[in-house]
């Protein structure tokens, strides 16, 4: 099953190799992007107190609002998916930079609980839902030996944005207050992804290159073509319906840390501050996560990675029910942080691996839709049990989750490398 390239390549002469590949470009753009972006969303935590202190909502309430994030970064997801697929990066990152960024101004300017989920959850969450699936998908169709490892790349500009943007955040707010702390971010989101949207390209073909920048003789006649199984196909697979709720399981545990982990460290009589700093930590930790598995998966295969992560993500959540040191906090923080890296690096790639890229952004954008009603559960049903019991209480079902992720990762067969048109 072949699609060809709608762009054929510019010469019939062997390609003369550049002195650096634009694939690399692609990556630098998609990981500065990825700082900005992903950083600021998972810097929520910090403006978790000041909201409750200022507005006097409940926890469940100002949770509820990343959890609607969550919803709308899944059903944003199908549509970007489908149009990366079609149209490529340019426009699309550029449309979704400019709406989340607009969705932080506006939330510079909250007084009610709609304007909270409607900036909030619905335009960031709908513009931040284009991030991963365009900038993934495009990178997965620039490089195929390095697929794990450049995919990893580019996510650890979300570990470097959960390191440094909590940080940010909090000396904003600390310095100007949390409405003015917003708003320069939003406007800074803006400018920043709107320019640099302008250098992707979606693939090789268009620029008349190949993958990983191989030396290749290119004939005008004879267009690029791209292997892999259509949305239609995938959907008939054992696999895709493994994949898609283990990916649910995840986006649950990671949005439940990423949401309740900074209150909770407040909670156990902690400093505001040393709370940001246990989300720095854990992207500190996530970048040798995306890093480290992003090329385990490039030798063992996206199922052995997604296997090995959920079992680091059930140990630290068992961990995290009897940390109540500073030391204990930060020891789950590396070990979480580790395996939250990994997640995010190896779920492209392992889409890639099992369905091939013909139709990648359109069956990414379904297992991210899939993950997003994890994403919107993990921190709505954390925040009611924490606030009718306690936190460790809410903290074990992601625990057990875990190890269902990992159950269904292994009785996939995923970790079997297979090729796209292979699967049963």
């Amino acid at each position: 099953m072949l699609n060809m390239s709608q762009q054929s390549a510019t010469s019939s002469t062997p390609a003369a190799r550049p002195g650096l590949f634009y694939g690399y470009i692609i990556v630098a753009m998609a990981f500065g992007i990825e700082i900005l972006t992903w950083g600021v969303y998972n810097a929520y935590g910090v403006f978790f107190n000041p909201l409750l202190g200022d507005l006097g909502w409940s926890r469940a309430t100002i949770s509820g609002a990343i959890s609607a994030s969550q919803i709308l970064i899944g059903i944003g997801a199908l549509s970007w998916g489908r149009l990366n697929d079609r149209f490529g990066p340019r426009v699309l990152m550029t449309a979704s930079g400019l709406l989340t960024g607009l969705g932080y101004l506006l939330m510079s300017q909250i007084n009610s609980v709609w304007q909270l989920y409607v900036f909030h959850g619905v335009i960031v969450g709908m513009g931040i839902g284009g991030t991963d699936i365009i900038l993934l998908s495009t990178t997965t169709r620039w490089f195929v030996r390095k697929r794990g490892m450049m995919s990893g790349i580019v996510k650890i500009g979300t570990g470097v944005g959960i390191m440094l943007m909590p940080l940010l955040a909090a000396w904003l707010i600390s310095a100007y207050g949390w409405r003015l702390a917003w708003a320069v971010i939003g406007g800074v989101i803006i400018v920043f992804v709107s320019a640099a949207s302008q250098l992707l390209r979606r693939d090789p073909a268009t620029m008349g290159l190949r993958p990983d920048g191989e030396e290749l003789k290119i004939d005008l006649n004879i267009p690029v073509q791209e292997s892999g199984l259509s949305l239609g196909e995938a959907a008939r697979t054992r696999r895709f319906w493994m994949l898609c709720p283990a990916f649910l399981i995840t986006l649950f545990g990671t949005m439940t840390v990423i949401v309740h982990f900074a209150p909770y460290v407040v909670y156990l009589g902690f400093s505001t501050s040393f709370s940001a700093t246990m989300i720095s930590v854990i992207g500190g930790a996530s970048i040798a996560g995306r890093l480290v598995m992003g090329i385990f998966t490039d030798k063992h295969g996206g199922g052995r990675g997604m296997m090995l992560s959920f079992l680091l993500l059930a140990l630290s959540f068992g961990w995290l029910q009897f940390a109540r040191d500073a030391w204990a906090l930060t020891l789950f923080a590396l070990v979480y942080g580790f395996c939250h890296g990994g997640f995010y690096a190896i779920i492209s790639p392992t889409v890639a691996e099992l369905f091939g890229i013909r139709f990648h952004g359109s069956i990414f954008g379904v297992v991210v839709f899939s993950g997003s009603i994890g994403g919107f559960l993990g921190p709505l049903i954390t925040g009611r049990i924490a606030d009718t019991a306690s936190y460790q209480t809410a903290f074990l079902l992601p625990l057990w989750l875990a190890v269902l992720g990992f159950i269904l990762i292994a009785a996939s067969g995923s970790a079997q490398r297979k090729t796209a048109t292979s699967l049963g």
